[in-house]
């Protein structure tokens, strides 16, 4: 089954494609999507326009559309070609917070400039996910080393088991893209200051830690004005809201992977009281602690 004419695809369809166009192929949905999208440019230039938004896709960029808004994408006014990978799919939750960064608009995100040593794990990744999609349990054995050249045709993820593989392998692609572009950013490229670095090696190291942004200055031997000053500079963000964040992703780990309660989850993450915990933890994520683990168990 492929979906070459799914223009408007039902929320419950993933779907897994490869282009490669000419200038004048373009999408527009009027009504959105009910599914989500994630569109990743390996060559070429598309322009893209969701929520208010509006932007220029390049090599080495991942953009990641929500659902229920106006979109329209399209090879880029100028260029003569777009070639990319999009799935459409439903996120896991753990996802939300990974791309909130990145976000121009409500729903509405591009993770620029992927380091290009990043790209080929990046498409190779992909390119296995066009094969699993296809995959069928009791019929044939998954999906082998990837090809060098991506099937044509588009695929409907039809099975559960490859369903789960799929999202395995788009879930690769943004732990890639956001980890290694928010690497870039945090460092300000080659010229980033090493002491920013330094403090976001330690918070990353222990979020738990009763962080301060004076602890954290006198760790890299700044004042805590010069030190907060260049963190925010340097990152686009205050020490505090960098620690805050590592906390919260700290605190989604352990909901996924352990049966503490809310309140003990909250004390392992350096939060003061289970009620912090939860407003910080909704901001992020968008929903509390408790909907987010039972979101992750319903079968």
């Amino acid at each position: 089954m492929t979906a070459e004419n799914l223009s408007v695809p039902a929320a419950e369809l993933m779907i897994v494609g490869h282009y490669d166009k000419p200038a004048g192929y373009g999408t527009r949905r009027p009504h959105g999507s009910p599914s989500w999208l994630l569109l990743w440019t390996q060559a070429g230039e598309g322009r893209v326009e969701q929520a208010g938004a509006a932007f220029t896709v390049r090599e080495g960029d991942l953009a990641v559309l929500g659902p229920g808004s106006a979109q329209r994408y399209r090879v880029a006014p100028g260029a003569g070609r777009w070639r990319f990978w999009w799935v459409h799919f439903q996120p896991r939750p753990s996802w939300t917070a990974w791309l909130a960064p990145y976000a121009l608009a409500p729903g509405c995100h591009l993770v620029e400039g992927v380091p290009a040593g990043v790209r080929d794990r990046a498409d190779r990744a992909f390119d296995r996910a066009l094969q699993d999609a296809r995959w069928m349990p009791g019929h044939t054995t998954p999906a082998g080393p990837p090809s060098t050249t991506p099937p044509p045709a588009p695929a409907v993820v039809m099975s559960s088991p490859a369903r789960e593989l799929v999202l395995g392998a788009v879930e690769e692609v943004l732990v890639l893209a956001t980890a290694s572009a928010g690497a870039v950013l945090a460092s300000g490229a080659e010229g980033g200051d090493e002491r920013v670095r330094q403090a976001l090696d330690l918070i990353a190291a222990e979020p738990e830690a009763q962080h301060s942004v004076a602890s954290l200055a006198r760790a890299v031997a700044l004042s805590p004005s010069r030190f907060a000053h260049l963190f925010a500079a340097e990152t686009g963000q205050t020490p505090m809201g960098a620690v805050r964040r590592a906390r919260v992703r700290h605190a989604a780990s352990l909901l996924e992977v352990t049966d503490l309660d809310v309140g003990q989850v909250a004390a392992a993450s350096g939060f003061v009281s289970p009620f912090h915990f939860s407003r910080a933890f909704r901001r992020e994520y968008g929903l509390p602690p408790r909907d987010y683990r039972a979101r992750l168990r319903r079968p």
